[in-house]
This record gives structure tokens, C-alpha cells and sequence, in this order.
């Protein structure tokens, strides 16, 4: 199956302040064999700058996708998501949420945040794969994503 953004490197903004979840995440996109540029940055302060393209990310690629995880120190997935929701230079950009939290509390408040879709992750790594597995087969080859603004 041909990517809609074959042509293209895509991009990946990995943000989770875990550092083993920051590698689980990288050894299932290897393990799948995603053809994608993971980056990662490990708060929401940092997040928010990448996207905007400040400081020290000032040469940084918009990404295609925001893989967010909730629970970061200095700024939550929750505050980022609502910031880039009410960014007209940000908001096209899918946010899948990316997260230990099966709080119902925290799936309604994410929704009513714009998130694209909330995941929770398994524990279990072979689950885990699959999860990036469905992710690389949804968002990375049926998906088309607009031009970047």
C-alpha cells in the first residue's frame, strides 16, 4: 500500500516525558518498519515550542502527526492539546493522545479538547506494536494530510 505522504518524509512529534516509553515507542516504529522521522521532545513547555518553531527548535520540520502523552511536567498533554487546538497555524495538525490514563474523566475532557483520537497504552509490548502498527495503517497510509500552512 502506497502512503498519501510517500512523497515525503513524514514527520512525527513524539511528546512524553518517559524515557521508557519514549524508547518502547521507538523500538515498535523500527519493529514495524515505519519509514517516519520520530522526534521527541519530553514536556509540554518544549512541545509548544517545536510546533512554533521557537528558540532551539527554530529549523524544526512541522510534523504530520502529534503523538502526546497526558501526565508531563511544566506543561500537560491536556494544556498542549488545548494550545494547539486554538492555533490556527496548529490545529490541522492530528493530536493522538497517547497515554497510561484510563481515566473516563480524562477520555471526555480530551474529546472536548479536539484530540483525533485517544489510545491508551498497552502494557504488554507486543500490544504496544500493534497499536503503532494501527497507527502507521490509519494515520500514516490511509490518511491525507493537508498541505502545511
Amino acid at each position: 500500500m502506497v502512503s498519501a505522504v510517500s512523497l515525503e518524509t513524514i514527520e512525527i512529534l513524539l511528546v512524553d516525558d518517559n524515557p521508557g516509553d519514549v524508547r518502547l515507542t521507538q523500538e515498535a516504529f523500527q519493529q514495524v518498519g515505519l519509514n517516519a522521522r520520530l522526534n521527541v521532545v519530553s514536556d509540554g513547555v518544549a512541545a509548544l515550542n517545536y510546533l512554533r518553531r521557537e528558540g532551539e527548535f527554530r529549523y524544526a520540520s512541522r510534523p504530520h502527526l502529534i503523538l502526546l502523552d497526558l501526565n508531563m511536567p511544566r506543561k500537560d498533554g491536556r494544556q498542549v492539546l488545548a494550545e494547539v487546538k486554538a492555533d490556527p497555524a496548529l490545529r490541522c495538525i492530528p493530536v493522538v493522545v497517547l497515554t497510561s490514563s484510563t481515566a473516563d474523566e480524562d477520555i471526555g475532557k480530551i474529546y472536548d479538547l479536539h484530540a483525533n483520537c485517544y489510545i491508551i497504552k498497552p502494557f504488554d509490548p507486543d500490544k504496544f506494536v500493534q497499536v503503532i502498527r494501527a497507527i502507521e495503517e490509519f494515520w500514516l497510509t490511509a490518511v491525507k494530510f493537508p498541505v502545511a500552512m
